[in-house]
């Protein structure tokens, strides 16, 4: 099997040939993703070219499929423009649609990529979250958590999202407890992703991640979108934002009644051949 690994702030992807991997997908990455007797990373991407660009399936590093990464459809962007098999300026294929990419290189191994993520996904029903009546907003909705009164704003970036608000960034304890706690709850039929959001100013968020399927990660691309949508839904932001994450610093954009973009780098680390029985 043929393999490339590269990562978007330290949110870590293996890209695969789609036909490289057609048994056993959901153990294949979990072996895959394992620190310590696979490769390691938050997830697998499966590609394929296409006449216009490239389609990915990602599969969580706990093997369950999810409809789009920000980040990793940045690595995968960056990979295919860098062995010229697609040109900078080309199409991502996700489960959550198309998505138009810009490929910079800036050095060797680094790109800058632009991508247009579209526009988020706001209705309760959409989301989805289990909401009656259905609302065309969720926004500071308060929602019981094991006894404890958290306060959430649900959004859709193609995947669910739910953004916390805290006064200070949220540390390790509360990121693991209460981001497990919410990823799981019943009000998220889909489980979600969850982004602990505090606000630096009107135009700076800082956010720690959540996973669904994965757990704490470094940065999230559709996390940080999210992040930025739920800020300016609330009153908290402007609609051009930097949102630092613990593995760096991305740039979201989304005008008033128009597509989100988001601007971040990454680095591809290696390709090779993995050798060993999948088990």
């Amino acid at each position: 099997m043929k393999l490339a690994k590269a990562h978007g702030l330290g949110n870590a992807f293996l890209l695969v040939p789609a036909a490289d991997l057609t048994r056993d997908e959901a153990r294949a990455t979990r072996r895959l993703c394992a620190r310590h007797i696979g490769v390691g990373a938050d997830g697998v991407i499966l590609y394929a070219l296409t006449e216009d660009g490239v389609q990915m399936r990602l599969l969580n590093a706990d093997g369950s499929e999810a409809e789009i990464s920000g980040n990793g459809l940045r690595c995968l962007a960056a990979y295919v423009a860098a062995k010229a098999w697609r040109p900078p300026r080309h199409v991502v294929h996700t489960a959550a649609g198309p998505k138009a990419v810009e490929v910079s290189a800036l050095e060797a191994s680094r790109f800058r990529v632009v991508t247009e993520l579209g526009a988020p996904i706001l209705s309760s029903e959409a989301i989805p979250v289990a909401l009656e009546p259905a609302q065309p907003l969720v926004l500071d909705h308060a929602l019981d958590v094991g006894g404890q009164q958290v306060t959430v704003t649900a959004t859709s970036m193609g995947n669910p999202h739910c953004a916390v608000f805290c006064e200070a960034p949220a540390d390790d304890a509360l990121l693991r407890s209460l981001g497990a706690a919410l990823e799981s709850h019943a009000f998220f039929p889909r489980r979600t992703n969850v982004e602990f959001v505090t606000v630096k100013d009107r135009g700076e968020l800082r956010v720690r991640f959540w996973e669904r399927g994965v757990g704490y990660t470094r940065s999230s691309g559709t996390g940080a979108a999210s992040a930025a949508v739920a800020a300016i839904l609330t009153g908290r932001a402007d609609r051009r934002l930097r949102v630092v994450c613990d593995g760096g610093a991305l740039e979201v954009e989304w005008p008033e009644g128009g597509s989100v973009r988001q601007i971040g780098e990454v680095e591809l680390l290696f390709e090779g051949d993995w050798l060993a029985p999948i088990s």
